[in-house]
């Protein structure tokens, strides 16, 4: 075992359950130089880069983007935003074939590169973080679209915003990098230890830990020597470089906590709920990229190897860049390439095509031979000898999960704790049936997700529905109520027309007032001497004269008439 110095660790080291010593394969890609990988023709960009809701796209076909432009913003809370690698043109907004396991399509912003890779205007650098608000160093970090790149792709943002429910002691950094074939993270380590140690800096100011710890495998001499020096040079306080043995899967998040500091993180939780935060190197580069020179995340370190290319190496290639590129700046494909995988030969997955994009979780392109990845043969019946639980690294039992997840038992799955497996293929390793026991457990936690999403869509609908009842009850309430207040109203109208008008119809009783108006006028007129006469002994003239008064009577009496019928009318 290696150790700066050559002096013992100071710090005591712990064990976890399980594991592998397996060929480490490591020394085809280290003996040449990284180099930038070449500019592309075309830049593949998927929305989705990452665990979380899907990036908005803000281009459109015919744009001409520039450098480090942000071409999709995160939306919601776990998300990430998307830039564009190089300046071009955007000639395609469509699905294309992507590095996924399901093989599926996605949809891509696909760059026509202009060959000038003409920066956009950046972010103004922040040269003291310490005097900067966290909230604001977050949302750079946020809208730079950084991600784990250790391969989990979460959110960078999010696993370093501080924690209301508990305090975090301690960062944990993983440059473990415990994978065969996989030197990605060794190579960065000995280029540019200096802006991780920058990054690890702001990340331990944003989770306000008290001390960090730097978790690297005692088969990297040379990135060991390269983060000791800058770390001593630096003088940097509790940050700490811990020499740990090799032994697969040791770079897993909680395997790598537990070979620290001991602790075991519960099922079922994050570090965090102990007070811990992981990061990857990678990705603590990406970050002071971020913060200290306003760049976006655009480009990573990728391993090419395999017997399959003829010039295993490291490349700086730009995120979207097709793996056929990358393997021909590998000097191509040799006679032995027999299976082209994204990551390593444990947990990364078989692609049918090269013509994918890396993406921000790619790592690794590797070009096995039937040597390096042999074919397992057909899977026989499990002849329970339980080799595959005794080098599970997190004491489960494949065995038992097996049986559920072919029976399609979901719940008895998810008993035997599915959701903690880190899908390390230990135990697909070492089965002596050769079943593809991580591809089971993957189909069942795939499983567990559409149920738990047909579950909650259902219990929307459902409070979707008793809402629009609770609408339409309260509908018919209020017009209830309304016809109720309405009709109360005419009762007391009614009630009041009858206490005014004592002598029943108001129209009969108009009537009645305009005869009685009539008769009066008649009995005055007769009482100021005008009598009814007998008109057989008069005169001509005088019977004329009796008649007149007679017919102006009549009058007065019929205008006494009309007016009470007019009033009657109105």
């Amino acid at each position: 075992m290696y150790y700066p110095s050559q002096k013992k660790p100071s710090r005591r080291l712990y064990t976890f359950p399980g594991g592998l010593h397996l060929p480490e394969n490591k020394a085809q890609s280290t003996t040449t130089a990284t180099v930038k990988a070449a500019l592309p023709r075309k830049l593949i960009l998927p929305i989705q880069q990452h665990i979380g809701a899907p990036a908005q796209v803000l281009v459109k076909v015919g744009e001409r983007v520039l450098k480090g432009a942000m071409i999709a913003n995160p939306q919601g809370r776990i998300s990430a935003s998307v830039h564009a690698p190089s300046s071009g043109i955007v000639s395609e907004i469509s699905e294309h074939p992507v590095a996924h396991p399901s093989g599926l399509p996605a949809l891509c912003i696909v760059i026509e590169t202009d060959g000038e890779d003409e920066w956009g205007e950046l972010p103004p650098a922040i040269d003291d973080f310490r005097l900067c608000e966290p909230g604001l160093l977050l949302e750079r970090i946020r809208t730079s679209g950084i991600v784990g790149l250790g391969g989990a792709s979460f959110p960078t943002n999010i696993k370093l915003e501080p924690k209301k429910e508990r305090r975090i002691d301690t960062l944990v950094i993983n440059a473990a990098e415990c994978e065969p074939f996989i030197t990605c993270d060794d190579m960065l380590m000995r280029d540019r230890p200096q802006e991780i140690l920058e990054g690890i800096t702001i990340m331990k100011h944003l989770v306000g830990a008290a001390s960090c710890l730097i978790g690297i495998e005692d088969n990297k001499p040379e990135a060991i020597a390269a983060m000791t020096k800058v770390i001593s040079e630096q003088e940097v306080d509790n940050i700490e470089l811990v020499v740990i043995p090799t032994l697969y899967p040791s770079g897993g998040e909680r395997q790598l906590i537990r070979v620290l500091t001991g602790k075991e993180v519960p099922s079922g939780k994050l570090p965090a709920s102990i007070g811990i935060v992981c990061n990857n190197v990678g990705t603590a580069a990406a970050v002071a990229d971020a913060v200290l020179r306003g760049r976006p995340l655009i480009s990573r370190y990728i391993t090419v190897t395999g017997e399959g290319v003829a010039n295993p190496r490291n490349l700086e290639a730009l995120i979207g860049t097709s793996g056929s590129e990358l393997i021909e700046q590998a000097g191509g494909y040799t006679g032995e390439a027999a299976r082209l995988i994204m990551g390593g030969p444990m947990m990364g997955f078989t692609l049918h095509t090269d013509k994918v994009p890396i993406v921000k979780a790619s790592n690794c392109l590797l070009a096995a031979s039937t040597r390096e990845a042999p074919d397992p043969g057909l899977a026989t019946a499990c002849i329970r000898c339980g080799k595959c639980a005794e080098v599970c690294p997190v004491s489960l039992l494949p065995q038992q999960m097996y049986w559920y997840a072919r029976a399609k038992d979901l719940e008895k799955t998810q008993e035997y704790n599915l959701f903690d497996c880190i899908e390390c293929g230990c135990c697909s390793h070492v089965c002596p049936a050769h079943i593809p026991l991580v591809q089971y457990f993957r189909f069942a936690k795939n499983e567990c997700w559409d149920q738990e999403r047909e579950k909650k869509s259902a219990e929307l609908a459902r409070m979707r529905h008793e809402a629009k009842l609770a609408r339409l009850a309260r509908l018919e309430a209020e017009k209830i109520a309304r016809a109720q207040k309405k009709k109360a109203a005419l009762a007391r109208s009614a009630s009041t027309n009858k206490g005014s008008d004592a002598a029943g119809d108001p129209k009969k009783a108009a009537i009645e007032a305009a005869l009685k108006r009539a008769a009066e006028k008649k009995a005055r007129l007769a009482e100021e001497g005008v009598k009814p006469q007998n008109t057989d002994n008069l005169t001509d003239a005088q019977r004329r004269q009796v008649q007149q008064a007679d017919a102006r009577r009549k009058a007065l009496g019929d205008g006494d008439t009309r007016q009470a019928s007019e009033q009657q009318d109105r």
